[in-house]
């Protein structure tokens, strides 16, 4: 069985809710391994890297803007499939029509801003992943 890595945001929104708790249990609940964590006030410079393919899109100032508007937790996360998993955890990224059971469905909302406070981030893929693993934890 091979295992895979994924990185998990627990943003500003969730952090500030105190969520950050309640996703760690859903991710453990789920059977997947915590690797890493850490709890950082990101700046600008790791969030260009991290959004990068973002950069000139309308939604990108407002998004960098409300990811450092608080602290977010890093997280690191391992098992099989973790990729594929944690994403259908979370749900789909409008938390309005996220489906209950979800982290997006149960917890978020929309709040009327400029961007989706939706409580999470999770890679998209296993070069995403390893991308953006080595942003939040170079020495991972």
């Amino acid at each position: 069985m091979s295992s895979e890595k994924t990185l998990i945001l627990v943003k500003p929104d969730g952090v500030a809710r105190g969520l950050v708790g309640e996703v760690i249990s859903r991710i453990e609940a789920k059977g997947y391994a915590i690797d890493a964590l850490r709890m950082l006030q990101a700046d600008r410079a790791i969030l260009e890297k991290h959004y990068a393919e973002h950069i000139g899109k309308p939604f990108y100032e407002p998004l960098v803007e409300f990811m450092m508007s608080g602290p977010i937790v890093a997280i690191v996360a391992s098992g099989n499939r973790v990729i594929e998993g944690f994403r259908s955890l979370a749900g789909v990224t409008d938390p309005t029509v996220a489906a209950p059971g979800t982290i997006r469905g149960d917890l978020a909302r929309d709040q009327g801003t400029k961007v989706v406070q939706n409580i999470v981030h999770g890679s998209d893929s296993i070069e995403s992943a390893t991308r953006e693993i080595e942003i939040f934890f170079p020495s991972k």
